[in-house]
């Protein structure tokens, strides 16, 4: 029981961190990544995760394949897993304006962050975070 508490209590305070992180980056300028793909879904993370981060990218790598696979295969949707951690990502991550872990959707000069939803949904409701992946991405492919 205390396990189930202690769990319970940890996941609270991931999705509170990413909601903080996410609203302040969304006060920040909207960010243009590439012109090279229509749609970037980006999911930012560090080498140390747990069971629901390490959920989101398999998650959100699913159902962008699965959701777009045409589209994916002729370049016009990415998905990237980005590690922070490594030197090489900083510029990304600064131009995405990525702070911590996020799940980005860009196109252009749109970002949407899914980082909330992501973490809500990714390990106990898959089709939940397809669902909100499939309804940010839809109108940016028109």
């Amino acid at each position: 029981m205390k396990k189930i508490i202690s769990v319970s209590v940890f996941a609270l305070l991931v999705v509170s961190f990413f909601t903080v992180n996410s609203l302040a980056a969304d006060n920040k300028a909207q960010a243009s990544v590439s012109k090279s793909a229509k749609v970037e879904v980006y999911y930012f993370h560090f080498t140390r995760r747990c069971a629901t981060c390490q959920a989101v990218e398999t998650e959100s790598q699913k159902a962008i394949a699965a959701l777009y696979p045409v589209q994916s295969k002729k370049g016009l949707i990415i998905f990237k897993a980005v590690n922070l951690d490594d030197k090489t990502s900083n510029a990304l991550a600064k131009k995405c304006n990525a702070e911590g872990q996020a799940l980005l959707v860009i196109s252009g000069n749109k970002r949407i962050d899914l980082t909330e939803k992501g973490f809500m949904y990714a390990l106990n409701s898959a089709d939940k975070l397809k669902a909100e992946l499939k309804k940010a991405i839809d109108p940016l492919m028109r």
